[in-house]
């Protein structure tokens, strides 16, 4: 069966100025190619040029024009020229303002081609205005009414208006509560000195309300600066910050993810990471809480699933599982903790079995880490958020029988470092519940590979500062009971310290 040709399409007749030029219908220019030529004439552009997309060329020299024009003149305060209708409001505009926006400035011409006779001259004449500063050229004309519909909910009618408002002040102020309406009004615009300036205005203003909506528009936006920034303030405060206030709740589990598998993420150990975590599932299963739990909350909230299987391997938790293979289970090592991760049926079985495993073996060969195989993905990790008040902070930390204090001290008001020792469990000051219950080790000397790292933001930017993956024998007599020091220059506070570790096969 032979497929029918459709009717070809038939020419027609369109009148331009005082031509009369034949055209087809569905080519791509909206105007004959005379007409195409005499504007060209007028804008001083390359014909050929401008056959190829003719609507970019064309709006691109009268931007450049009229935006020339406005650097030598100041706010237009007479009649306006143009009458916006969007948002279900008003608003009136000026020639020279208008054509700074890409957007508005083809709604103009497309009402313009549709409302004169003569769309030509009727640039050509509002370009020579333009171009000579003839004021006489700018007779009184019925004002323009263009139409623009916009669908997006985050662009308010207070946002749209800030953004307009730019059209006609080198800096217009914007209000944080408003910057995401904002930025999609510049977007929808095409404003893009206003967007770049709402994209800086919001990497400078993460905070655990904003984390989420800011991500989510750089997502939008393609905006990769914007995501970047996110994830790297997340890294740092997931734990610190996020993990004590209800905004825990909207960090999308995409974003979430990223951040778990990140060698920067900080964090004060690996229980205080689990318990961030899972008071994140709790907020995610609980949307009518509105505060954050306490941690005895969470752990009654999953001990009253069903025991015949854990959480992670119920439909309910089969999702969430390439979460929890980003923590370090491993590094949980006080039997407090690991009895809890038993108890609530969490996590599966298997999982346990392999911890459990583990620390026997590692207890049993002196510490030594065996089932450790990558650095930068299983090492032990201790944090110090060391806070403007402090001028020495320090924590005691107690693995397989070996005690060490990480320490961080205040030398003056930019000179900072961070360094780890170990101690003995029979010196003074040592915190005695450390090993009470716990193993002690009687050995000499402890190899150990460890890396310290600090980041701190200054001016919107994060400064990172890092030792090489050391390798040391640690004694318990000077100098070899103390790691490499970490020295930090910088006028940022917090500073995020991060003491990463493991024993290797000694």
């Amino acid at each position: 069966m032979k497929r029918l040709h459709p009717h070809r399409a038939r020419l027609e007749r369109r009148m331009v100025g005082s031509t009369n030029r034949w055209r087809f219908p569905r080519e791509p220019f909206s105007g004959d190619l005379l007409g195409l030529s005499q504007m060209c004439k007028a804008l001083n552009v390359d014909f050929e040029e401008a056959l190829k997309n003719p609507d970019r060329s064309c709006i691109s020299q009268i931007q450049k024009i009229f935006l020339g024009q406005l650097k030598n003149k100041t706010i237009q305060t007479g009649e306006a020229d143009v009458i916006l209708t969007c948002l279900g409001s008003k608003w009136e505009l000026h020639q020279p303002q208008l054509f700074q926006s890409e957007t508005l400035a083809k709604l103009y011409l497309m009402a313009l081609a549709q409302g004169t006779t003569s769309p030509t001259k009727e640039l050509e004449r509002l370009l020579r205005a333009q171009l000579c500063g003839n004021v006489k050229e700018r007779r009184p004309v019925k004002k323009m009414i263009i139409s623009l519909k916009i669908n997006d909910p985050l662009i308010t009618e207070v946002a749209f208006a800030t953004a307009l408002k730019d059209l006609y002040l080198s800096e217009v102020e914007i209000n944080m509560d408003d910057v995401l309406g904002v930025l999609a009004s510049a977007h929808i615009l095409q404003l893009n000195r206003l967007f770049q300036r709402c994209v800086v205005m919001m990497m400078n203003g993460l905070m655990p309300n904003t984390i989420k909506d800011f991500y989510l528009a750089g997502c939008k936006y393609k905006e990769e600066p914007l995501t970047t920034a996110c994830e790297k303030w997340l890294e740092m405060n997931l734990v610190p910050l996020m993990g004590t206030q209800i905004h825990l709740r909207k960090i999308p589990q995409e974003l979430l993810h990223k951040v778990l598998r990140s060698p920067r993420l900080f964090t004060f150990n690996e229980f205080h990471l689990l318990k961030t975590l899972l008071s994140w599932v709790f907020l995610q299963l609980n949307h009518k809480i509105q505060t954050v739990p306490v941690h005895e909350t969470v752990l009654a909230f999953f001990n009253s699933f069903p025991k015949k299987c854990s959480f992670l391997d119920q439909d309910t938790g089969q999702s969430l599982v390439p979460l929890f293979l980003c923590l370090r289970l491993h590094g949980i090592i006080r039997g407090k903790n690991l009895e809890e991760l038993r108890h609530i049926n969490f996590f599966p079985e298997s999982w346990l079995i392999r911890v459990t495993a583990n620390h026997y073996h590692a207890l049993e060969s002196g510490g030594d880490m065996a089932h450790v195989k990558d650095f930068t993905t299983q090492a032990l990790r201790f944090g110090l958020l060391f806070n403007q008040e402090y001028t020495t902070h320090s924590e005691m930390i107690a693995i397989y029988g070996f005690f060490f204090e990480i320490k961080g001290i205040k030398h003056d008001t930019t000179s900072y470092s961070f360094y780890m020792q170990r101690v003995r469990h029979t010196d003074s000051g040592f915190p005695s519940l450390l090993g009470e219950h716990g193993p002690v080790s009687l050995r000499a000397e402890r190899l150990v590979k460890y890396e310290i790292r600090a980041q701190t933001l200054v001016d919107g930017k994060w400064q990172e500062f890092r030792t090489n993956r050391i390798t040391q024998k640690f004694g318990f007599v000077k100098p070899s009971c103390k790691s490499h020091a970490l020295k930090v220059q910088t006028v940022g506070i917090p500073i995020y310290a991060s003491f990463s570790f493991i024993f290797p096969i000694s």
